[in-house]
């Protein structure tokens, strides 16, 4: 039989047990905390702890298995699994992951260098004997939301092009709990974009006659689930936290496109993608007011300090368009990797 016991006065603790005969030992998998927060390269604990009888002896068969759960839920990616000595990391996870460990009944997971594809839900299981407990932590990453579309123009993305324009971009298809963040923190914006469910919305703090109507409230429009190879939409991507060196790249005149890349090559660098300027500018408070080349071929300027002539208005990633690359108007961005 399966509890969920909700703390009211504390809604950031979950506990989900698992237990069974009235007369035998009980098993139970508890999280005391539903969400961990971190950031790209750092490390993070999900929590998971295991109470059973004490009176009981240890059972060295006791198997713990951590899985991550897809966005859609419809499947789980294997992790990490221990049972006694035997331990083994799966995929990507590899070498990044084990478990905490502080005690025999500790069963929390520790992962290093986090990447943005570490960003979800994770399943702790325990199996002992017959008995079998779950818990379910979110790891959540410091980060930023931003639109994209690619030079092809709007609405030209199915789901997978999607993927790899937000991947290009040093960047994940952002979440629904990703958007809602950046809605709350005054995200508006009037083209609809794919999220990691396979859902296509966009954030309103606006209301206005092209986006759902000036008479409706604020909130995210909601286009339901699409067909993720036929239909076409923007995408909102999510990146954070970096290793390396953002910078406007000083020079004595304005460049082309292959100028540009070519000019953080000789200082050792590359020309800087759409999410590193963006993680920049709103995990930073990067501040430039000189539109620079990135290497979709577009052309942007962080604001973090809106003043005339820069972004007055609002504090923002200002976006030129895709101009002809053989335009010797602007200047560049670099980004110089660290590891």
């Amino acid at each position: 039989m399966y509890i969920l016991n909700v703390d009211l006065q504390s809604m950031s603790q979950v506990r989900f047990c698992c237990c069974f005969s009235e007369n035998g030992p009980q098993l139970s998998v508890v999280a005391e905390k539903t969400k961990v927060v971190s950031r790209r390269g750092g490390n993070a604990t999900l929590p998971c702890t295991i109470l059973r009888d004490q009176s009981l002896a240890l059972n060295r068969k006791m198997r713990i298995k951590w899985t991550k759960l897809t966005s859609d839920y419809l499947k789980e990616v294997d992790v990490f699994v221990a049972m006694d000595y035997h331990k083994r990391s799966y995929g990507r996870f590899h070498g990044r992951v084990h478990l905490q460990g502080s005690s025999a009944m500790d069963a929390s997971l520790v992962i290093t260098e986090i990447t943005l594809e570490d960003y979800g839900r994770y399943k702790c299981e325990v199996i002992d004997g017959l008995e079998d407990g779950t818990a379910v932590v979110s790891l959540d990453l410091e980060g930023v939301v931003f639109p994209y579309y690619p030079r092809l123009g709007r609405y030209n993305l199915n789901f997978y092009d999607a993927e790899r324009a937000c991947h290009d971009q040093d960047a994940i298809v952002a979440s629904f709990d990703q958007l809602y963040d950046a809605w709350r923190g005054g995200m508006d914006w009037c083209n609809a974009g794919w999220l990691s469910d396979g859902t296509v919305q966009y954030p309103i703090n606006t209301p206005r006659e092209p986006c759902g109507g000036k008479n409706t409230v604020p909130g995210i429009r909601n286009y339901g689930l699409r067909d993720k190879d036929k239909n076409h939409y923007d995408v909102f991507c999510f990146t954070s936290h970096y290793k390396g060196r953002f910078y406007y790249l000083i020079q004595p005149f304005k460049l082309t496109y292959d100028e540009a890349v070519r000019a953080c090559q000789k200082d050792g660098a590359q020309i800087a993608k759409v999410g590193q300027m963006y993680a920049a500018w709103k995990l930073l408070g990067y501040d430039r007011c000189d539109a620079g080349w990135l290497e979709d071929g577009s052309v942007r300027y962080p604001i973090s300090h809106p003043r005339r002539r820069c972004s007055p208005t609002e504090a923002a990633v200002r976006f030129s368009g895709f101009p002809d690359k053989k335009h010797k108007l602007y200047g560049v961005y670099c980004f110089k990797g660290h590891n």
